[in-house]
């Protein structure tokens, strides 16, 4: 059960309008490694996971869906005042065609959301080790967007996103040492 509160998680503020900053972050909000495959993922694996760390699967996937949330908010406030010339000069023509400002679930080259994008083989030191490398992977592409924008404002926005994916990458890594050391000790019956 979720109990929802109506604020971000983080504060999200941009300090211009910038579709091609916007098409950049898709790539968080729709990729394979961005926050609806990390939420889905880790809400599906949760399932077939030992009881002794299925609250971090449970935890870590419900705080994806806030993730996706502040990039969701990001792109709406780059985009909101784009004329279409700007959107098309940011190669969001397309885009606009099919859905105007609204959003969509797809990466930064346009590749709409697949199912394809989660992980889950029921072998839970396997799982953990995917979710460790998509945690890796979603923190490296964090750090190339704060790269590519000049604007502090976004730049802080993602710093703390990037910061969470650490965090989650540890607390992975906490899990499988967990369920290694549980698979190792000696069964007396």
């Amino acid at each position: 059960m979720w109990v929802y509160e109506k604020k971000l998680q983080y504060p999200v503020r941009v300090s211009k309008c910038d579709p091609h900053m916007a098409k950049l972050l898709m790539e968080q909000y729709g990729g394979a490694d961005g926050e609806l495959a990390a939420a889905l993922r880790y809400l599906n694996q949760r399932y077939t996971i030992p009881d002794k760390v299925i609250g971090v699967l449970n935890d870590i996937g419900t705080e994806e869906f806030a993730h996706l949330e502040m990039i969701a908010t990001m792109i709406y406030k780059l985009t909101k005042d784009a004329s279409v010339e700007q959107m098309k000069a940011a190669g969001l023509g397309e885009h606009y065609a099919a859905h105007d400002h609204a959003l969509y679930y797809q990466n930064a080259g346009g590749v709409p959301f697949t199912a394809a994008y989660i992980q889950a083989k029921g072998d839970p030191i396997a799982d953990l080790y995917e979710d460790i490398a998509a945690e890796e992977k979603a923190r490296a592409t964090y750090q190339w967007l704060i790269d590519l924008t000049d604007d502090v404002d976004l730049q802080d926005s993602l710093k703390f996103l990037r910061e969470r994916e650490v965090i989650h990458s540890l607390r992975f890594r906490e899990s499988v040492e967990i369920l290694k050391g549980e698979r190792d000790r000696k069964k007396v019956f």
